[in-house]
């Protein structure tokens, strides 16, 4: 058994996972792949996808940027085509936005930010729902950040568009609860990888720090001082899939370490 190999799972669940591969969303796809799910993904880069399909031929993909609506709907269009239904969505659509005082912040740049954190889930969900109806029931997780639980100066689009995750997730699971849906949030902290990197390269040019510094200012927001492994995201997400979540909807999961603080 892998690491990520889990007896609750039910064989041959239907999953879709958005932002996918690479990082955090591969993680999760390759799990559930390895508990005989039935896995299709997108992702806004072609070049992820044809590593992702390479080394995992038995999932297929679209390529996608899920922040346009009619993407999403191509997507949904080759979900019912390849899966023949649907029983798990993972929304992981997620950017780090820009790092500025908020009278500094462009339109531009705040829309990016709100349109692929926030509004790809709502896009995702509202396709998502006919197909877990139909299927008797379901989940919803969204990959949200442990900036849904603070504020964050010189963050706000980044911390609001997660903030509005929680909003979604609480109001969904009141919503979809007699239709047999669950819908949680999972709340990652600082998730180890290429992206974190960059943010914390962006950091430390804007604070002329050094990389080290800038690390350790992230390792000192939670109590256990560790920043999260995407294969610790991909666990909790075949839990709350599993049988053993069965029960579980409507709340919003930290994983961090127990954050502290949020801050830069």
């Amino acid at each position: 058994m892998t690491e990520a190999s889990f007896q609750a799972i039910k064989p041959g669940l239907r999953v879709l996972i958005s932002a996918a591969a690479s990082g955090i969303g591969k993680s999760i796809a390759e799990a559930f792949q390895e508990n005989d799910c039935k896995v299709h993904i997108c992702d806004s880069d072609q070049r992820a996808i044809d590593e992702c399909l390479a080394s995992n031929p038995m999932i297929s993909a679209t390529f996608a940027d899920v922040s346009d609506p009619d993407m999403v709907d191509r997507v949904f269009e080759d979900v019912t085509s390849k899966l023949g239904g649907l029983d798990v969505l993972v929304n992981n659509a997620g950017i780090a936005g820009p790092v500025a005082p908020v009278q500094d912040i462009e339109p531009t740049d705040w829309n990016r930010t709100i349109a692929v954190n926030l509004n790809s889930h709502f896009y995702c969900a509202r396709k998502a729902v006919p197909l877990l109806q139909n299927s008797g029931g379901g989940c919803i997780i969204f990959i949200a950040s442990s900036a849904a639980f603070f504020g964050c100066p010189l963050r706000s689009p980044y911390s609001v568009s997660k903030w509005g995750l929680i909003g979604l997730t609480k109001t969904l699971a009141m919503e979809l609860g007699p239709s047999g849906i669950r819908v949680n949030a999972i709340c990652p902290g600082s998730v180890e990888g290429e992206r974190i990197n960059s943010v914390m390269q962006r950091d430390a040019r804007s604070q002329n720090k050094s990389i080290e510094e800038i690390r350790q200012n992230y390792l000192a927001q939670n109590s256990m001082g560790t920043f999260v492994e995407a294969r610790d995201v991909a666990n909790m997400t075949l839990f709350l899939a599993s049988s053993m979540g069965a029960k579980i909807s409507g709340q919003a999961i930290g994983l961090d370490g127990n954050t502290e603080s949020f801050s830069l």
